[in-house]
């Protein structure tokens, strides 16, 4: 089981939020002086891709007073992202083909919680639980 200690969340929608940007950069923003891997963890999840959820920036690393998410021990499938374009339409692009990978009944997911892993050397990673 991995703990990240929460540096600031959001409650959103993928679809429904007009401010789903201006939120999303805001917590991302504040974790501009994190050193180390970092990570983007999606939880609370009210139906589906399509409905609210909570997304929580953070690390692993010690943070006086914050607040910890325990990332359960899922079945995950690991997406790699490809840097090969600017990170946030890279990062979309390849949330685009998990919700088509959905959409085809080709993932079944499990809504419990996803995250994306920021390596430091700039490799993106999205898991994704999935259903046993």
């Amino acid at each position: 089981m991995l703990k990240i200690n929460v540096v600031d969340s959001c409650r959103t929608n993928n679809f429904d939020d007009s401010q789903l940007f201006e939120k999303i950069s805001k917590v991302w923003g504040n974790m501009s002086d994190v050193l180390g891997i970092k990570y983007g963890v999606y939880h609370n999840y009210s139906t589906n891709y399509k409905g609210d959820y909570t997304l929580s920036v953070g690390t692993e690393e010690g943070i006086n007073n914050a607040e910890t998410i325990e990332i359960p021990s899922l079945e995950y499938k690991i997406f790699e992202v490809d840097m090969s374009k600017s990170t946030e339409n890279a990062i979309f692009e390849t949330w685009k083909h998990i919700w088509d990978l959905e959409e085809k009944k080709l993932l079944k997911r499990e809504y419990l919680v996803d995250f994306e892993k920021y390596y430091v050397d700039g490799k993106v990673e999205i898991y994704i639980g999935v259903e046993k």
